[in-house]
């Protein structure tokens, strides 16, 4: 069984990509989808046998992917992990920004060193990685970028600190995309809203237990697949976004479209897109409150 990907096989052939957190969730994903369109996946993350277990996944599906241990909080790290790839495959022709986490809390609970962490980490590393990026290959001969951020869309309460984060990359993504467009280099965003992955399983009980109201308030009323996700930011380093940089593209089945003033009916008609032929279900979505 390999990935079922809408993309033509060959769509990426004898390109590179770079997946920051491609060791689980919806970087792990976009890393089989990438590869099983023919490119060579480099993927980055702090955890070592995360990323030795989808390396493995990738190679026993036929797939080109190599892995690379970094922080992306140090600039170092970052540009010599750009350098390892550019040695190993000679180019880098896409960047997509993945990295990042956040923790359930209050505004007033969360320390300032809590909150320049989830900044550091949720923004100002993707930063980094699109400077160097920018710096060592794309300036000189193009590229596309896709960075991932959230439904941050009028506020994010209980996750104040990431909301701040995730707003500032899509700026950031905005003024890169002009910036960067006499290069060739095009910049979109991917917005995940509730996505159903392993990153369900690392929040507390009780987050857990709010997120699994969290279906019911979607007008597509369910949980979105990283195959959904992936696809979108397939099609933003694809040839067919060429016409397409500063944008962003939603994944969240209407999320921040819903009001108060209408009552949200069963969506019967949607089917969710399973693309993914190695996902595994959170195990938060068969625990009982």
């Amino acid at each position: 069984m390999s990935y079922a990907s809408v993309f033509r096989p060959d769509l990426f052939a004898g390109q590179t990509v770079i997946i920051t957190g491609g060791g689980s969730g919806i970087g792990r994903c976009t890393a089989h989808e990438l590869a099983a369109l023919g490119a060579h996946v480099a993927i980055i993350g702090r955890n070592v046998e995360k990323l030795d277990r989808v390396r493995a996944e990738v190679i026993e599906d036929g797939g080109a992917i190599s892995a690379h241990v970094c922080d992306i909080r140090d600039e170092a790290q970052v540009a010599a992990s750009i350098d390892a790839v550019l040695v190993l495959t000679g180019r880098l022709d896409g960047l997509v920004n993945n990295a990042g986490g956040q923790w359930m809390a209050p505004l007033k609970t969360i320390s300032t060193n809590g909150f320049e962490a989830v900044v550091r980490n949720n923004l100002t590393g993707g930063f980094i990685f699109m400077r160097e990026a920018h710096a060592r290959w794309m300036a000189r001969h193009g590229g596309a970028i896709v960075n991932i951020i959230a439904d941050i869309w009028h506020g994010w309460p209980n996750f104040g600190h990431s909301a701040a984060a995730r707003g500032g990359m899509l700026s950031l993504s905005e003024s890169a995309a002009c910036e960067w467009a006499g290069d060739g280099v095009r910049v979109n965003t991917v917005a995940p809203g509730g996505i159903a992955s392993s990153g369900f399983d690392r929040y507390t009980p009780e987050a857990r237990r709010e997120l699994r109201q969290y279906a019911a308030k979607v007008p597509l009323k369910r949980f979105g697949t990283e195959a959904e996700v992936s696809a979108a930011i397939v099609f933003l380093l694809s040839p067919a976004a060429a016409f397409i940089t500063g944008s962003c593209v939603r994944v969240d089945g209407g999320t921040p479209n819903a009001r108060q003033t209408w009552p949200l009916a069963e969506a019967s008609r949607n089917t969710a897109f399973e693309g993914f032929h190695r996902a595994v279900a959170p195990t938060m979505l068969s625990e009982s409150d």
